[in-house]
């Protein structure tokens, strides 16, 4: 488990590959999946067909709407690497992409976002209700997939991520506006919310092929290290991203009150003024036109931007570690290089 002592490690961490250095790692890895990729695409519109026209037509909104399909090329990669030669890693991979992007859905109306990867979400164009429900439907899809797959210890493993991200919304939840909300508390919530799908989408690649506990365990690290890398980037995007590539609306986490890590580090490190201000536009929800500017500026000034990147790029360094006991292959070099371009989103 993560803990608030090992922030002040990161400072130190090696730095991550140049970016020059890889070219586009994601269209890498999916052309080196891409049968099994494909297959997965055929089976999600598939299992989404319903006699219930709406279903099918909200859950495309968002399955096609620009995602990477980072967590279920996880799974398809992780079992390659570990020699399995069946078909149900593509039953899993789409049980992966359901359980994502129902819990996408239900994320979006907790958090009443109105875009995602550029476009108007799901509560916005539906409703809330609908939105909740097709989430529900495609939480039973992936369940179903994950029968079909035939493993109880895979339905174990990806059951209970879906849990744990359900734990960690509802943490999330407690924490929000909150600006004495404790590192610790905040790293239980990632580690819940979105390091838990990636560390099963992993785990289960090596489940299905039936390699031992300990290269499960591996690649379960390597996808929870992914995870909170991922999550710690995306919370620092928010405050440092064009809103044209980032795909959402810059600071809707100040917005929503959400204490991530540059909130909680520029808080430690302020001044008293400064305890004022987060309480007021953070806790009780006052802000100004001018006062996200301001939030921004005093995270940068207290190095709270260079902080949270550099604790990112020590958990990329402890995922590639994880991957040191599989021998190399395309499919090692691969999930090596998807942890480099998660840290450098933020470059």
């Amino acid at each position: 488990m993560l803990s608030e002592r090992q922030l002040p490690m990161a400072a130190t961490a090696e730095p991550v590959t140049s970016p020059h250095a890889i070219d586009d790692p994601i269209e890498r890895l999916r052309q080196l999946i891409a049968a099994d990729l494909d297959a997965v695409n055929a089976m999600i519109a598939e299992r989404m067909v319903s006699p219930v026209p709406l279903i099918p037509e909200l859950a495309s909104h968002l399955i096609a709407g620009g995602g990477k399909r980072i967590r279920p090329m996880l799974t398809l990669a992780a079992a390659a690497m570990c020699g399995y030669k069946g078909n149900a890693h593509v039953k899993l991979a789409t049980a992966v992409e359901f359980i994502h992007t129902a819990t996408l859905l239900h994320d979006d109306v907790v958090d009443q976002s109105d875009l995602r990867r550029g476009r108007k979400t799901a509560n916005v164009i539906w409703g809330n209700p609908s939105s909740v429900l097709v989430g529900d439907f495609l939480f039973s899809r992936a369940f179903q997939l994950m029968v079909d797959a035939g493993s109880l210890q895979v339905l174990g493993v990806l059951a209970n991520a879906a849990a744990v991200i359900a734990e960690g919304e509802v943490l999330q939840l407690q924490t929000a506006r909150r600006v004495d909300t404790t590192q610790a508390t905040y790293l239980q919530v990632i580690a819940a919310k979105t390091a838990a799908l990636f560390a099963a989408a992993a785990e289960v690649g090596a489940l299905i092929a039936s390699r031992d506990a300990a290269d499960a365990a591996a690649l379960a690290d390597y996808g929870r290290r992914l995870g909170v890398a991922f999550q710690l980037i995306d919370d620092l995007l928010d405050y440092t991203a064009r809103e044209r590539d980032l795909g959402k609306t810059i600071g809707d986490d100040f917005r929503e009150g959400k204490v991530t890590l540059p909130v909680l580090i520029a808080v430690a490190r302020g001044t008293p003024d400064d305890q004022i201000f987060w309480r007021r536009v953070i806790e009780q929800g006052q802000q100004g036109p001018e006062d996200l500017a301001f939030a921004m500026e005093r995270m940068e000034e207290l190095g709270a931007f260079t902080e949270t990147l550099a604790f990112a790029t020590a958990e990329g360094q402890a995922a590639k570690k994880a991957l040191e006991r599989f021998g190399d292959s395309p499919w090692r070099k691969a999930l090596i290089d998807i942890v480099d371009f998660c840290v450098q989103r933020a470059y």
